[in-house]
């Protein structure tokens, strides 16, 4: 460790050295900008190696303490000859990327199972089961019965709905014995995509209203990264547990799911084209649900990537240009997942284009065909007239 008084004559030296180089660099720095956030980062590169370069010399094994009292025969006579610490390694320079990469594939399959296509096919099982629906030996009928044995051995719905609680605080599921919601998560992903638009949209605007467009931009990058710190820092806490391999096993699920919502033979029992189609189709015919399908899908797939971000090191970034390098993978993603959320918010899903069958009795009221309204059936005869 250093002592007192060299640790504070170096940070009065870098001082120093920073003053004149602003002196010397004077109208250089007027016409460039950029040039004082790299004069800046080369000053801290250097005390950075510099540190590093001593960390772990000269620390004696009582820290240093005894020469601060005064024991032992080479004790300082000057508080400036005494050890001191530069401090310890930052909070939020650890990062778990696996436990934050689980996160973004659970957020992403919260937003399907929401969607209700675990719904659906437990609907369509339903009906296969009771020969309801006219398929016997095709894709469809025997990607039903696989996926039908094949979930007894998954987790069940009451697994995953606790562990969206648990992780997210969505559903109103009981977490789980000894476990707590997390309500904070959506409020600290909420803001922090609302900072990374924010930053993007400082950026476009500085960009167009001033002269030099390459001058550093508007936006703030102390706060898009205390944003993101504080998101990353509580999903590392509510991600410990089975959460790593529920999304494993639940992601299989949820690939097999769409495999037999594709199924030819079950399309044709819909008229559907596509899974997509399935989906829309069952929920309007059996539970009278029309959703945001095409919306839902594109706010799972923007969520996840923005967790992912979060998962590397990219928010530690202090050098503009690569932050900003960095932060324009998420920045479409950030402003398309407001975007859902705001369409969803004041939008109502629009249902299927066309009628379809519904089971069961016709429905009261009045008839659509005439024939079906009379009891008996008969066909219409001449009156007869006595």
């Amino acid at each position: 460790m250093p002592k007192t008084k060299e640790y504070d004559q170096r940070n009065d030296q870098v001082a120093a050295l920073l003053q004149n180089a602003i002196a010397q660099l004077g109208p250089e720095l007027a016409a460039n900008p950029q040039m004082a956030e790299v004069l800046n980062r080369m000053v801290d590169d250097q005390l950075r190696k510099y540190d590093e370069s001593q960390n772990g010399k000269g620390i004696p094994a009582d820290g240093g303490l005894s020469d601060l009292i005064g024991l032992g025969k080479d004790s300082p006579k000057d508080l400036g000859d005494a050890q001191v610490s530069g401090g310890v390694v930052d909070y939020d320079d650890s990062v778990t990327s696996d436990r934050l990469l689980a996160t973004a594939d659970l957020y992403y399959l919260y937003v399907h199972e929401r969607l209700g296509v675990f719904r659906v096919i437990n609907k369509l099982q339903e009906l296969f089961r009771a020969g309801t629906l006219r398929i016997s030996s095709g894709e469809g009928a025997y990607g039903l019965y696989r996926f039908d044995k094949h979930n007894i051995l998954r987790y069940h719905q009451r697994d995953r709905m606790q562990a969206y609680r648990r992780v997210f605080g969505y559903t109103t599921a009981n977490p789980g014995p000894g476990a707590r919601p997390n309500p904070e998560f959506h409020g600290l992903f909420s803001h922090f995509i609302g900072e990374v638009a924010k930053y993007w949209r400082d950026k476009r605007i500085s960009e167009v209203v001033r002269e030099r467009a390459n001058d550093p931009t508007f936006g703030s990058m102390a706060i898009v990264r205390r944003a993101g710190l504080d998101l990353r820092n509580n999903m590392k806490n509510a991600s410990y547990g089975y959460i790593n391999v529920l999304r494993v096993e639940t992601s299989q699920a949820l690939a097999e799911a769409f495999k037999v919502l594709d199924s030819p033979d079950l399309k044709a029992q819909f008229g559907a084209d596509n899974a997509w189609e399935m989906i829309e189709l069952v929920l309007w015919q059996y539970f009278h649900e029309s959703v945001h399908a095409s919306t839902m899908n594109r706010l799972a797939v923007s969520g996840r990537e923005i967790l992912r971000w979060l998962a590397e090191p990219f928010v530690l970034q202090k050098n503009r240009t690569d932050f900003e390098t960095l932060l324009y993978r998420i920045a479409e993603y950030s402003e398309e997942w407001l975007s859902s959320t705001e369409g969803m918010q004041i939008n109502r899903p629009t249902p299927p284009p066309r009628q379809v069958y519904m089971q069961g009795p016709p429905p009261s009221g009045a008839r659509r065909d005439p024939v079906v309204g009379r009891s008996n059936g008969l066909m219409p005869s001449q009156r007869v007239v006595g």
